[in-house]
């Protein structure tokens, strides 16, 4: 391949980290003699018809990218669009950026961002000979299966940030003798959730992977919520945090409960299936445990609070900064040096560290070749770290209801009789 020029685009939602990887490519690019474009909003435009590249391009230079590795959000913005349509290659998008890499005499390509940037990187590494790209992954979820348990860039800003935010709700909670339900953003994993708070000193954190791989009820939930809560009462505190991630939602299968006390239906897709991230998971949650407390005439102020949006254009703390300058020295160690052959470099892979080494992973090991997905890390329920996380929380645990002497303090506070008390919890899971 000649003198071609280094492209790098973003995709997906914003995670803090994102100008560090723009900005390393860019310098190390430079280094190596090479020119740089930079792609405003993802595949929006470069698979459109519409491209133009003097208004949907940037040329990037040291005075471009000075500093902007302290700052979150991306300075090419990000966009979700891809080169998939009905689940399948969009044929006429591919072709445009084909024909736009052409114009622009571009020969390597860098993309960050989630599951669709990445197949839409690998479909243009199969689509254009003579063509290499190295993707980025990100996300503040660390659903990925890096190796080395390697965590995703931006996770480990957003879950300082978010323990930060937990510590004055926790502060706000003793102040006022309330209770917040947090919800935190983690569509298919908990490391988020959980992350902020054992951090935080959450008072319970509910995360999916603690009901496993079947399905649970909206009253297995809530019944794990107030127990914590009655418990905590019972050791003289009458308030706290629960943190839920927002993945638990996917692990409702009462759905005519949830339509009961959220008071209208829940929208469903073509296929009938109901569109559960339209379910307001803290307010139901609220909802159900408020009309607990009502039918035994006790009052409690529970006020909701989702968290996610607020973390993904932090700015980076110096984990991530450092990680994402790697990360874009890698990506550009892999396109543009010689210890990877033409082979590989045209077949196109993610870039990760081991053991401070650099590792890229051929996309066709890492996501399935026909829906691009790749496998989700989840919160491994069995490790020492969630035994700690969870010895941490206050729990109402099944034992506690064949202790006489416990069962009668937790039956009072609740304005319950004993029995009654055992039968409402008799059903608990143990998270």
């Amino acid at each position: 391949m000649g003198k071609k020029k280094v492209a790098i685009l973003v995709g997906g939602g914003p995670a803090p980290g994102l100008n560090g990887v723009i900005s390393s490519v860019t310098l190390e690019s430079i280094q190596r003699g090479y020119e740089v474009v930079g792609i405003y909003n993802g595949f929006k435009w470069i698979s459109s018809a519409d491209f133009d590249p003097k208004v949907h391009t940037i040329t990037l230079d040291r005075k471009v990218v000075n500093g902007i590795h302290f700052k979150g959000g991306s300075i090419l913005g990000t966009a979700r669009d891809s080169l998939i349509k009905n689940g399948k290659i969009d044929t006429e998008k591919v072709n445009n950026v084909k024909k736009a890499m052409e114009i622009m005499d571009i020969g390597y390509l860098v993309t960050t961002g989630g599951d669709d940037t990445a197949f839409s990187a690998s479909i243009i590494s199969k689509e254009i000979k003579n063509f290499y790209v190295a993707h980025v992954p990100k996300t503040i979820d660390n659903d990925l299966p890096l190796p080395g348990e390697m965590p995703t860039f931006g996770f480990q800003t957003a879950r300082e940030l978010g323990t930060d935010l937990l510590k004055n709700l926790l502060e706000d909670a003793r102040t006022t003798g309330r209770w917040y339900f947090v919800v935190a953003m983690g569509r298919s994993a908990g490391h988020l959730a959980l992350g902020m708070g054992i951090a935080a000193g959450a008072t319970l954190t509910i995360i999916p992977e603690q009901f496993g791989h079947g399905k649970t009820t909206l009253k297995s939930v809530c019944d794990i919520i107030e127990g914590s809560m009655l418990k905590r009462k019972l050791q003289g505190m009458d308030w706290g945090i629960g943190v839920i991630a927002e993945g638990v939602a996917y692990k409702f299968g009462d759905f005519e409960q949830l339509e009961k006390v959220l008071g209208r239906p829940i929208p469903k897709d073509p296929h009938g299936h109901p569109r559960l991230a339209e379910v307001p998971l803290g307010d139901l949650l609220k909802r159900e445990i408020e009309n607990r407390y009502a039918e035994r005439e006790q009052k409690i102020t529970i006020v909701t609070k989702d968290i996610g949006y607020e973390l993904r254009c932090a700015d980076p703390i110096p984990f991530d900064i450092e990680y994402t300058r790697e990360l874009g020295y890698g990506a550009m160690d892999f396109l543009l040096g010689d210890d990877y052959n033409a082979d590989f470099k045209e077949a196109g892979a993610m870039i990760s560290l081991v053991e401070g080494n650099l590792n890229p992973i051929p996309f066709h090991q890492i996501m399935d070749p026909d829906s691009g997905k790749k496998t989700i890390r989840l919160v491994n329920t069995y490790s020492y770290n969630y035994k700690v996380a969870r010895a941490f929380m206050t729990l109402l645990e099944p034992k506690e209801l064949n202790s006489p002497d416990q069962l009668s303090k937790l039956s009072s506070i609740a304005k319950m009789d004993e029995n009654t008390f055992k039968k409402h919890f008799s059903n608990l899971p143990r998270i």
